[in-house]
């Protein structure tokens, strides 16, 4: 395994279309399978710590289920704002990851 990679899951976890919440050195990282391509970002969305693992994922734009934020798994950018009525605060994009795909293993750059 090549240094600063860090072997997170296998990828007959995660089927197409789906997501996995993994914890790394303290971090929630989600990994997601996009057509057969995995990214991993921050788990925690940063408007107010929703679990995006437990939104929904559509194509490459995951939606938090407590306000609907949506990121964008393969950059982690913010897509769409919480949905709060008049309010739309601004939030950050979530960390992105180098995702490194070893035999069955997902590796992420640390």
């Amino acid at each position: 395994m090549e240094s600063g990679y860090m072997k997170i899951a296998e990828k007959s976890e995660i089927p197409i279309g789906k997501m996995k919440k993994v914890v790394s050195q303290g971090k929630e990282i989600l990994i997601a399978n996009v057509n057969g391509s995995f990214y991993a970002i921050g788990n925690i969305c940063t408007h107010s710590g929703g679990d995006l693992s437990q939104g929904t994922l559509e194509g490459n734009l995951v939606t938090c289920p407590k306000h609907k934020s949506k990121f964008d798994v393969t950059t982690g950018k913010v897509v769409s704002p919480p949905k709060m009525g008049l309010f739309h605060p601004k939030i950050q994009d979530e960390q992105s990851y180098i995702v490194k795909i070893e035999n069955d293993d997902i590796l992420i750059k640390i």
